[in-house]
């Protein structure tokens, strides 16, 4: 009987210690930044903004 007891505690602190890491990775996700240029944005709305008038 103790041995089943033993066993299934130790699948039970496996996946409890699993779950906090991926909760801890999730936490720790940071994007990754792309380069984006300013400029061509920036002109890219003054192009529309003229197009539409």
């Amino acid at each position: 009987m103790s041995v089943t007891r033993l066993k299934r505690k130790n699948r039970k602190d496996k996946a409890k210690s699993a779950r906090r890491r991926t909760a801890l990775k999730i936490q720790n996700f940071k994007p990754v930044m792309k380069s984006v240029d300013v400029e061509a944005i920036k002109e890219e709305f003054k192009a529309k903004a003229t197009a539409k008038k």
